[in-house]
């Protein structure tokens, strides 16, 4: 049977964690709150509570080099340090060449994460979602969670 994995965050990480779920045989599930892929590479006139947010003229701090996928490259084309909407286009581009978007659930909200009543002998997870005002429930036997650092987590440790 294979393992379902539930993925928060279709930024840079959740991108990369869905290539290699799929890589390694699963079946992974990618939530993401916002309308597109990205992350805190999208950037929006106001900002989203939950959401990290760049600024206008963001213009990546690392060279294109050292900020690229090491299986995808950036185009010769774009410069060494490119602006934020070059490194969004460069996101959508690998979610393209590795046919990410597939897994994607985009305006889905995560607003539980749960262990099963049966987590010491199953490893499952309940995770609870919201899109379009409709929430359901899923088991997975997993859960990667992809937010990033810039904003305030909340760990169902103990639960």
């Amino acid at each position: 049977m294979v393992k379902r994995v539930a993925i928060i965050g279709a930024g840079v990480s959740g991108l990369t964690s869905i290539k290699c779920c799929l890589e390694e045989g699963l079946e992974p599930t990618c939530f993401e709150r916002s309308g597109d892929i990205g992350g805190l590479w999208q950037f929006t006139e106001y900002v989203e509570e939950g959401r990290a947010s760049i600024y206008k003229s963001v213009v990546i701090n690392s060279s294109k080099e050292m900020s690229c996928y090491s299986d995808f490259p950036f185009p010769e084309d774009f410069p060494n340090f490119m602006p934020h909407s070059q490194f969004l286009e460069y996101l959508r581009m690998y979610a393209n060449k590795f046919n990410l978007l597939k897994c994607i659930q985009l305006k889905t909200i995560v607003c539980k994460v749960k262990k099963c009543p049966d987590f010491s002998t199953s490893g499952q997870w309940e995770v609870t979602t919201e899109h379009e005002g409709k929430q359901e429930s899923a088991i997975f036997d997993a859960v990667m969670v992809c937010t990033g650092y810039l904003t305030d987590p909340f760990l169902p440790l103990d639960t």
